[in-house]
């Protein structure tokens, strides 16, 4: 059975758990729409329709984490777009707190990439999905996320790993009450955006490939850049043939990476 982390049920988070559904994410917009508030967490075994970015299917075996959590007028609509880094944050603390010494990765090997993957060892093993929408004068925002915990799909955008294969040996039910707590601790760091910049400093703490070439992949154009870090919006910041550039929205990928797949 999933539970909720001590300190989720103490700031008022609510839990569902159900075996199969078509999207965790889709549910709860569903709910939200329907009047439903938050912070509200849904929790399933199984997605037979997960969703990931850019409208790709999430691949969703049973063993592995799929949740979404609903939250009703986070922030300014300016800042709701930062709970990326907030939420990738908050699952880099989760599979850090679970990480036992000497058996698992070494604390640089958990990273958090632009805009909102967990990257350990090199290898994409969690992502998030923000969807947003309005109930009358209420904004609501449902962050769906994916972990890899015993499994992961074999082609990938980027290289796909799981927590078990590297030492972290959990499952869902261990691992979503650490997850449940770290977001709740992010969030009241966060504080409805006004704690971005402690945020945005603990990301580039641990962020993936800052000061190397990849390539970034936006709606119009695909080339090859230097990461510079984030700005104090959460936009991407990059050096393209020596003059720097800003990207607002897009993808980054290792140079040598295949686009082959969806997940």
């Amino acid at each position: 059975m999933v539970h909720l982390g001590e300190r989720a049920a103490q700031n008022g988070f609510s839990l569902k758990h159900v075996e199969t559904i078509d999207s965790t994410s889709s549910a709860l917009m569903k709910d939200a729409l329907a009047g439903a508030t938050g912070p509200m967490w849904l929790v399933a075994d199984e997605q037979v329709d997960g969703k990931g970015r850019r409208g790709r299917h999430w691949n969703s075996p049973k063993g592995n984490l799929y949740a979404s959590l609903l939250l009703c007028d986070p922030a300014p609509s300016e800042k709701v777009a930062q709970l990326s880094f907030v939420m990738a944050l908050a699952l880099r603390d989760a599979v850090e707190a679970i990480n036992e010494p000497g058996v698992g990765p070494k604390d640089d090997d958990i990273e958090v990439k632009w805009p909102n993957d967990l990257i350990l060892c090199d290898k994409k093993c969690a992502g998030l999905l923000l969807e947003g929408g309005m109930k009358g004068q209420s904004r609501f925002v449902v962050v769906g996320l994916g972990v890899n915990i015993i499994s992961h799909p074999d082609k990938t955008n980027h290289p796909a790993g799981n927590l078990n294969e590297w030492g972290i040996h959990t499952s869902v039910e261990h691992f979503f009450p650490y997850l449940s707590d770290a977001v709740a601790l992010r969030l009241e760091q966060w504080s409805m955006g006004q704690g971005f910049q402690s945020i945005r400093a603990d990301w580039l703490a641990h962020a993936y490939k800052v000061g190397q070439d990849m390539r970034i992949n936006t709606s119009t154009d695909s080339f090859v850049a230097r990461l510079d870090g984030v700005d104090e919006a959460g936009n991407l910041l990059v050096d393209h043939m020596g003059r720097p550039r800003t990207i607002t929205a897009g993808e980054i990928f290792p140079l040598d990476m295949n686009f082959e797949s969806n997940n």
